[in-house]
């Protein structure tokens, strides 16, 4: 039995990506009707969220709404299961096509991993019918089970992105950066639509929310002081050391040691373990970082 007590509750569950811990997160929130879930991750993960939310005395058939920060298949990839037990699906305009119909997003992704990698790594993507998955603009404050979950429209990671902000609190997906085990935040700078001057308008509308908590996908909770300058930071500096050397190399690929090198050290330089750094491989690969920048580096100069 269902039994909302009115307060602001965060239930954080691990999808134990690929077998590791503090990778990818999704987060269960009760209300007045069951439970918003913001993120719902691969579907390659679906069993470990599910067992995740029973291991928190949250029955699946409870979550009536699903959040999404952007349709990336780490944060994304089961939203159709969601749909399809009757939960109500929030995202970004511009990402609205793709869920309804991902045979784009699907190929686009499978040129990034490899098609022989998308079925260990992402498991099934499918359709949404129109009627369960709603645009929403940026702004916009959705009334739902008590309370008032506000769209901020946060591109730079991503063009479709929203942080969601509801009580003081603020899901910031991938564009509030990666920090594992209280490790140093990083940013995750994937193709194909890395914008880094947006990125740095978003962290300051991150900033003017004032929020008393920020929830990252990848993972956690933490405290927003020094968070989003340190953040800003490393994304300026990120973009300066591929830009740097990318006119010195034959071949793209031949930037990831010394990026991952340069990475990984000041990770244990901070404190991070073995195994704080392998969350942090699985959760941002420091491939897609270099390819994502090159990337970057080459559209706005064109």
């Amino acid at each position: 039995m269902f039994v909302y007590l009115g307060l602001m509750t965060v239930h954080t569950i691990d999808l134990h990506f690929l077998g590791q811990a503090s990778a990818i997160a999704a987060f269960a929130i009760p209300d007045a009707r069951g439970y918003v879930l913001v993120e719902c991750g691969p579907f390659s993960t679906h069993e470990s969220l599910i067992a995740g939310l029973r291991a928190k005395s949250i029955d699946p058939d409870d979550v009536h709404t699903l959040l999404l920060t952007h349709i990336h298949f780490d944060h994304a990839g089961a939203a159709w299961w969601w749909a399809r037990k009757g939960a109500q699906v929030y995202v970004h305009p511009r990402g609205l096509r793709h869920m309804i119909d991902p045979t784009r997003l699907y190929g686009s992704a499978a040129r990034i991993y490899g098609e022989d990698r998308m079925e260990e790594l992402w498991g099934r993507m499918e359709a949404i019918d129109a009627a369960s998955i709603t645009g929403v603009e940026d702004r916009v404050v959705l009334p739902i089970g008590g309370k008032e979950w506000t769209a901020h429209h946060t591109p730079g990671h991503a063009s479709h992105h929203i942080a969601w902000a509801v009580d003081g609190v603020v899901f910031t997906g991938d564009v509030g950066g990666v920090s594992i085990h209280g490790g140093p935040v990083v940013p995750p700078l994937p193709p194909p639509d890395i914008d880094v001057p947006a990125w740095c308008a978003s962290i300051e509308r991150l900033e003017r929310l004032n929020a008393r908590a920020f929830y990252l996908t990848h993972f956690g909770k933490v405290a927003p002081g020094g968070h989003l300058p340190a953040l800003r930071r490393r994304l300026t500096a990120y973009v300066d050391w591929v830009a740097g050397r990318i006119d010195d190399v034959s071949q793209l690929e031949d930037l990831v040691p010394g990026f991952s090198t340069m990475v990984e050290d000041e990770l244990r330089a901070a404190g991070a373990d073995e195994l704080t750094i392998n969350a942090y491989r699985a959760a941002n690969p420091p491939y897609m970082s270099v390819t994502g920048i090159a990337r970057y580096l080459k559209t706005k100069d064109a």
